[in-house]
């Protein structure tokens, strides 16, 4: 149903956090606008410290088609209009600021954040990260933030461009793996994972947490048996090794500035000599063109594209709202891609016994492990899976389904239909016989 031809006022939100977490939140400010009728102003971009990005919406997303795309479900303008004051010049119309409790249910936005429109004429919601409920029972609004998130959101055409380039060059030598290495301080040092770095690193990483996250006591050992520390390079190879991977295996490594440096990538490189990454594929003159070198959000853009596109995608720590948790639901939605999803809580004591030097059955037990994962394809989402990695079954319509709200539509293509996914499925099931025979 088409938005209302009379909206409630203008929602203005500032998202938060990296590339992907703004990602989730802009999928949430839209829904926000289909809740409360209003008229959306386009998102308003973080730029925190750490990214040092000033680019903005549109420096990374195709406005016009982002606001075509989502022109049957919220109006969208591209900036805040002005008002007429009696006797005076045109002024923009000021928001009305509003801290939103985290994951708000829609009642919140029905009731209070709608009132505050009605009396202001627009409201300014910040910060906007997790600032609406992930599950819904409405089938409608979860749909809705599939076609933003795998529809709408399409990124600047050079970044596209780059991208594609960079997937063409990697399949002139045949298929290729994506590695979401997630070994930079920050994740680190957020996880407590502290005990395999020399002392220096230790207090670089301790400081860092110290400024930046509140104080816990975390245990390496103990965090680690809980699966919340990012698989190291060396365990990744270890578990690519036992997989039946062989060295001739080309990697894209999609990665900020690993941690502890080469020290940590030579096992995975001795391994897999055959790693690349953005810059090993681009020349300076093409990334420099999109601004896709440093540490803004132009150069995870390209990333995720490449991992999007990849013929496998491993991750090695997938957490709310992060690359990962929006590839592997991105990955799905597009044809049950094949994806290797380590489940780093039930590999930890295997790779802690190896560490103690019992390595007897080590390559068994590993691929024991892996044969209980989901390799891409449809499964049930369980807590504390988030919708964002895992949007099955809302977001897939069905040819012949027992309501009418399931049906897959004739004109655009609003849902993924299953049955259009089966040669990506077949392949799929190629690549698990190709590789991964050693399990089974």
């Amino acid at each position: 149903m088409p938005p209302s031809e009379k909206s409630n006022g203008y929602l203005l939100v500032r998202c938060n956090g990296g590339l992907n977490q703004q990602r989730t939140a802009i999928c949430n400010a839209v829904l926000a606008a289909r809740i409360m009728n209003a008229t959306l102003v386009l998102p308003e971009l973080d730029t925190n410290s750490y990214w040092h990005d000033k680019s903005g919406f549109p420096g990374i997303y195709d406005v016009d088609h982002f606001i075509d795309s989502l022109k049957h479900d919220v109006k969208i303008v591209k900036s805040m209009p002005s008002v007429q004051l009696s006797g005076k010049k045109n002024k923009k119309l000021k928001a009305f600021q509003i801290r939103p409790p985290r994951d708000a249910p829609p009642s919140w936005y029905e009731t209070f954040a709608l009132e505050k429109m009605k009396e202001h004429g627009a409201v300014y919601l910040t910060p906007f990260s997790h600032r609406l409920a992930e599950d819904l029972t409405n089938h409608e609004y979860q749909r809705l933030r599939c076609r933003v998130n795998f529809h709408a959101l399409r990124f600047r055409k050079e970044v596209m461009q780059l991208s594609h380039l960079i997937v063409q060059r990697l399949h002139s030598e045949g298929p290729f793996m994506a590695i979401h290495l997630r070994f930079e301080m920050d994740m680190l040092a957020f996880a407590g994972c502290l005990a395999i770095f020399t002392p220096e690193e230790q207090k670089i990483l301790q400081k860092y947490r110290d400024q930046n996250f509140a104080q816990k006591r975390l245990v390496y050992n103990e965090r680690r048996l809980i699966g919340k520390c990012p698989l190291t390079p060396e365990e990744v190879g270890l578990i690519l090794h036992a997989m039946g991977f062989n060295n001739s295996t080309r990697i894209y490594v999609a990665a900020g500035d690993i941690f502890g440096g080469e020290r940590f990538l030579s096992p995975l490189r001795s391994l897999f000599p055959r790693l690349d990454n953005r810059s090993t594929i681009a020349t300076v003159d093409e990334l420099g063109a999109v601004n896709a070198e440093g540490r803004g959000l132009l150069g995870p853009a390209v990333d995720y594209m490449v991992c999007l596109m990849a013929d496998i995608f491993m991750p090695t720590y997938d957490g709310p709202s992060n690359f990962a948790n929006n590839l592997l639901g991105h990955r799905l939605f597009e044809g049950f891609r094949t994806t290797v999803r380590p489940d780093r809580k039930a590999l930890a004591p295997v790779f802690m016994d190896r560490e103690k030097g019992w390595i007897q059955n080590f390559e068994q037990k590993i691929r024991l492990v892996m044969k209980n994962t989901w390799f891409g394809g449809p499964h049930p989402r369980i807590s504390p899976e988030s919708f964002y990695t895992n949007p099955w079954s809302e977001c897939f319509c069905k040819t012949r389904p027992e309501i009418s709200a399931d049906k897959c539509p004739s004109s655009p293509v609003l849902y993924q239909k299953p049955q259009e996914s089966e040669s990506a499925l077949l392949a799929t099931e190629n690549l698990q016989n190709e590789h991964l025979t050693n399990i089974r």
